[in-house]
């Protein structure tokens, strides 16, 4: 029943944790995300074990972002993990770093656009530049794309504007911030349920806490790949 349309985020203390989950989760998830929460409880050994031992799918989820060479080398790095995504922030100058690091090997380079848990507010409070955060957004995915992102990172909100980009075609669109109908919002502030988000031009989409916090873990995902699997007899 798995899809790899759905990346359950595995964001959870530490690795033995992560791998139970994973375990609990069985062949219904074939893609896992994992990021830097988990990074010192063992994250990349377990995306290694993931990958090598279960034949599952990984996106690292780093948000790298420091001067060119570091992020090279960092990129060159992870790479040599035969990972599947890795995030990095949406400045040109950091994504052609990424690239670079990555040249020669099929990990893929999504760019952060706007985190999902910030709003107008919170850019503000960091003395961003103005405007209308979905218009921010597509921006900045535009230029990651010019500067040779694989893909974005966005809300579901800004999925169809990215999508209809020129700079989108054959580009990734990655949608956290997704939350089943009922499901409570958590620190996301820019939210849609699995479905729209795909239909509003997301290829995957990532859910995490109502998953692993859900009582039963399994039956969680497979009532989002069934929302999903319907969208395909829709």
């Amino acid at each position: 029943m798995s899809d790899d349309r759905l990346i359950v985020a595995l964001d959870v203390p530490n690795a033995l944790q992560g791998l139970a989950m994973a375990e609990r989760l069985g062949d219904s998830v074939s893609f896992y995300k994992i990021g830097l929460g988990m990074l010192t409880g063992g994250g990349l050994a377990l995306a290694n074990e993931l990958k090598q031992d279960h034949g599952k799918r990984i996106f690292l989820d780093m948000k790298l972002f420091d001067i060119g060479n570091t992020v090279e080398n960092a990129v060159r790095g992870l790479a040599q993990f035969d990972l599947d995504f890795l995030t990095v922030h949406g400045d040109p100058h950091v994504v052609r770093a990424a690239k670079e690091g990555a040249a020669g090997k099929d990990l893929k380079i999504l760019a952060v656009t706007i985190l999902t848990s910030l709003n107008r507010d919170d850019l503000d409070a960091s003395l961003l530049k103005s405007g209308d955060v979905q218009d921010l957004v597509v921006e900045r995915a535009a230029k990651a794309f010019e500067a040779g992102a694989d893909g974005v990172i966005a809300s579901p909100q800004e999925a169809a504007l990215i999508r209809v980009l020129p700079q989108a075609e054959g580009r990734l669109i990655v949608t956290p911030g997704v939350r089943p109908a009922g499901a409570a919002l958590g620190d996301q502030k820019r939210v849609a349920t699995p479905a729209s988000a795909i239909q509003e031009g997301a290829d995957h989409i990532v859910v995490g806490r109502p998953i692993y916090q859900a009582k039963d873990p399994k039956a969680a995902a497979e009532a989002v790949l069934s929302e999903l699997n319907s969208l395909k007899v829709s």
